[in-house]
């Protein structure tokens, strides 16, 4: 029986989210709207990912162009299907009841609904990142979906990496204070396979411990409450992030957590303790705009527009300098940081460009960014470069990212189990008592 070809009509956000999704697709065959074209076109200016992902796009559809393109459609390589631009189309009187106003979605819809109605027999399905637009094409009889290439499946899996196991032996345990190198994971006799820098918490007979798995030596050592700083973690998971923070051989973590939890604070503590080792610290976060507007509405020069996106970070460095005396070194040091640009606080759009060799680089909010963003910015990493990614999954800005889809989640997944990689879910506010309750209950 042959396979039947679906046809596959997308949504402008789906192109700004993944340039290359086009070749995602298998078989089938791809149509751009023209309207999305139109669209780009309002994208292509600017410095930040989602411009570069226009401009990207532009280029490869001027690689494929050709006459075909608007008549049949032009293949995609090998295995795939082809891909066709389709121009404007008249609104369907079902069209026209519904959505009177002639707008860019309303038009993609036309341009859906027509190829739906001239293709009887296949599928023809709109993908979009804009979970209104797909109600709206269901409700006139299209198919809609999201675009699920790069969404994380088991996001269980994010929210598990601290493992406890209790009523163990209790001298197995006090192994782990006696021989500092290392204990035989197999010693435990635990017949789930543990992960690269998976922790844990064993306890038995009274006695318990915190744990590091070393998936070169394949055991199992002693994970010792640190201080970074001025900071000290107040929980076993934020005693685990700094353990991670600290570990040489880890040059890639990614931390979650609900807002308070210590994330941010501990990668910025950590990166001070170790500053000797980088010849600069980078701590960035994406500018998600209030109520998607853009910075350009707000008075002032660039500095002063984007100063209120950067005062979380500035606060998260305030509670450390607040830990020492004005006068203190340590408190003067960080000054000094700032002034030299050994330490800088910037939106992440404007670290583009700049080299990344020996930068301990942590990036804030990551969860509002996409997983082609995420990983831009990682094979930009030079030698020696400690990279950091933060963020609430559960908190997500961008109206095109869900838990499942957002960069933090993609990263977390498809590193889980490398040997430089660790990942650690904090699940404590350590704010105040009344910020934890508030994260629960609101």
């Amino acid at each position: 029986m042959t396979h039947q070809k679906k046809v596959f009509v997308l949504d402008t956000n789906v192109l700004l989210h993944d340039y290359n999704c086009i070749y995602n697709f298998q078989e089938n065959n791809v149509i751009i709207p023209i309207t999305v074209l139109e669209e780009l076109d309002k994208f292509k200016r600017g410095n930040d990912i989602i411009n570069y992902h226009a401009r990207e796009f532009t280029r490869e559809l001027d690689k494929l162009s050709g006459d075909k393109l608007f008549n049949g459609g032009v293949p995609l390589g090998k295995g795939l299907g082809k891909l066709s631009i389709e121009t404007g189309k008249p609104f369907s009187d079902m069209l026209k009841a519904s959505f009177p106003e002639d707008t860019s979605d309303h038009r993609i819809l036309a341009i859906a609904d027509h190829i739906s109605r001239n293709n009887r027999g296949k599928s023809v399905i709109l993908i979009s990142k804009d979970i209104n637009l797909r109600m709206k094409a269901k409700s006139i009889g299209i198919l809609a979906q999201d675009y699920e290439t790069d969404k994380v499946r088991n996001i269980d899996d994010i929210y598990k990496s601290v493992s406890v196991y209790e009523n163990l032996d209790g001298q197995l345990i006090m192994n782990l204070y006696e021989k500092p190198e290392g204990v035989p994971f197999s010693d435990f006799n635990i017949s789930v396979k543990p992960i690269a820098n998976q922790y844990f918490i064993f306890k038995g007979n009274g006695s318990s411990a915190l744990a590091h798995y070393n998936p070169k030596t394949a055991s199992v050592s002693r994970v010792v409450k640190q201080k970074a700083y001025g900071i000290e973690p107040r929980n076993a998971e934020q005693t685990f992030a700094l353990d991670a923070l600290m570990r040489d051989e880890v040059q890639l973590v990614t931390l979650t957590g609900k807002a308070g939890t210590g994330k941010t604070l501990l990668a910025l503590a950590a990166a001070l303790q170790q500053r000797q080792q980088y010849t600069q610290i980078f701590l960035a976060r994406p500018v998600i705009p209030l109520a998607n507007r853009d910075i350009g509405f707000l008075p002032g020069d660039i500095k002063e527009k984007i100063g209120p996106y950067m005062l979380p970070l500035f606060d998260n460095l305030d509670v450390i300098k607040n830990k020492f005396l004005a006068s203190s070194k340590e408190f003067l040091k960080i000054e000094e940081m700032l002034k030299t640009e050994k330490l800088i606080i910037t939106p992440l759009a404007y670290i583009r460009g700049r080299s990344l060799s020996r930068i301990f680089f942590i990036v804030d909010e990551a969860q509002n960014l996409t997983p082609h963003e995420i990983k831009t910015i990682i094979t930009r990493a030079g030698e020696e470069t400690k990279m950091v990614f933060t963020g609430d999954i559960e908190q997500i800005d961008s109206p095109y990212l869900d838990e499942k889809s957002n960069g933090l989640s993609y990263l977390t997944d498809k590193m889980n189990g490398q040997d430089l990689f660790a990942h650690v879910n904090l699940v404590k506010g350590e704010r105040s008592y009344l910020a934890e309750l508030a994260s629960h209950l609101l």
